[in-house]
């Protein structure tokens, strides 16, 4: 299945947001819901099970100068197995004007047993764009061993590079739960904060919880590692 979706949003001028492009096709199916405090509301629906290995799913998100924008989904992805020797992709890709803001904040992503899933999310931020930006693995559904799955994210800031971060868990990738990557955790995630209002903190440790500043922007990464999805949600809130 090939599905292709895009969200634009613009400022109104009376200091809100409004949609002013917003299209779905089966299942990467788009729908807005009540502003929050100027700031315009998006969730994706999923409109068919899966992501299955075959499927190649694109979503475009373009927040205009001035605009803000909060991206939710109604549930997690579950990745799951189809064709022999077919690979999975959900790519996103977001342009962040100048002082545009984007939330971007899905539920997780299970790689269950037997898929081949590829995430791939490119962000271009401009001078003075905001960005949270939530990425969440569980490594297979309950009481299974996961399928494979690689999450790649590529964060641009003012035209220089700002992150470049991948992880690859599943059969195809050893190592994957030693101590060197997740140490046995079944649950992983990342959180990136652009915020050029916020002065960057200190690397810190503790725990499974990391946060780390980084050189190419006003940003901190936080990471963590947990014994299931409740509680990483709990690490990349707090």
């Amino acid at each position: 299945m090939r599905a292709r979706a895009r969200l634009v949003a613009r400022a109104d001028g009376r200091g809100g947001t409004a949609v002013v492009e917003l299209h779905g096709e089966t299942p990467l199916l788009l729908r807005q819901t009540p502003t929050d405090g100027g700031v315009a509301t998006v969730h994706l629906v999923g409109g068919a099970a899966g992501p299955l290995a075959g499927d190649d799913l694109r979503l475009e998100i373009e927040v205009g100068p001035g605009a803000a924008v909060r991206v939710h989904s109604v549930a997690a992805s579950i990745a799951l197995p189809g064709r022999v020797g077919a690979v999975s992709r959900m790519a996103v890709r977001a342009v962040v004007h100048a002082g545009a803001t984007l939330h971007w904040l899905p539920e997780q992503l299970v790689a269950a047993a037997g898929c081949a899933h590829l995430a791939e999310s490119r962000i271009e931020l401009a001078t003075g764009a905001s960005l949270l930006w939530r990425d969440e693995l569980i490594c297979g559904r309950y009481g299974e061993a996961p399928g494979g799955a690689v999450v790649h994210t590529q964060v641009d800031y003012a035209g220089r590079p700002l992150l470049r971060q991948s992880l690859a868990v599943g059969p195809g990738a050893p190592g994957w739960a030693g101590p060197a990557v997740l140490g046995g955790a079944p649950a992983t995630g990342s959180l990136l904060v652009v915020d050029p209002s916020q002065p960057a903190e200190p690397p810190t440790a503790e725990g499974s919880v990391a946060r780390l500043p980084l050189a190419g922007g006003p940003a901190t990464l936080w990471t963590a590692t947990a014994p299931d999805a409740h509680t990483l949600r709990a690490h990349l809130t707090a």
